[in-house]
């Protein structure tokens, strides 16, 4: 039986979070790890007792605003030894809230058009990335102002200079990821991707 109860929050603007959505909750029910909920465009469970009953949070989400209740809700529940997965435009979510962003560990800035580009692996032997070679996908690029010290594990070049793809970090005694793929269906169905955002999830999960 699944053991790590995973609470996939999708929603938001401009992403097609329902496609996107479906697609994450599929690739992590494939494999077998995650008892996975999925609550859809309503963020109350944030602040609901019925959060603590959950391992892992994956955020697909693009804009919003949180509440404080669910500012502190989340923030509480992370630093208490849970895990969180942020994807794609979790870096564009809550920008008003700096808690979350700093929790986070970056935010979104700007992006190019979606294109083919090369994602670089700089840590193979980390548990998300181990074994893990250099490779291409078409995606939206996400360039990112990110705090210097979460541990980058994949990056691509934008105008000569490395952006991050992949993260980690903590927030008190939880573990935080981040994955910058992902921007529609047909990114979150590139084995890359999947890989990512499965060997991630299992690691913010402990």
């Amino acid at each position: 039986m699944p053991d790590i109860k995973t609470l996939l929050l999708t929603g938001g603007e401009i992403h097609d979070w329902k496609a996107c959505g479906y697609e994450i909750e599929h690739i992590l029910r494939v494999c077998g790890d995650f008892d996975v909920t999925r609550v859809e465009d309503d963020l109350k469970i944030l602040e609901s007792r019925d959060l603590d009953s959950f391992d892992l949070i994956v955020l697909y989400w693009t804009r919003g605003v949180l509440t404080d209740g669910q500012k502190n809700g989340l923030l509480n529940w992370i630093s208490g030894g849970k895990g969180f997965a942020g994807i794609h435009s979790a870096a564009a979510s809550f920008r008003e809230c700096p808690e979350f962003r700093c929790m986070l560990g970056g935010f979104f800035v700007t992006h190019p058009k979606p294109r083919r580009y090369q994602v670089s692996v700089v840590d193979p032997e980390h548990p998300i990335t181990r074994d893990m070679l250099e490779f291409f996908v078409t995606d939206e690029m996400y360039i990112t102002d990110y705090d210097p010290r979460v541990s980058v594990l994949a990056s691509s070049l934008w105008k000569g200079e490395k952006v991050p793809v992949v993260w980690t970090k903590s927030w008190g005694d939880g573990r935080v990821y981040y994955l910058a793929l992902g921007h529609d269906v047909e990114a979150c169905r590139d084995e890359n991707f999947e890989t990512l955002l499965v060997c991630g999830s299992l690691w913010a999960a402990g």
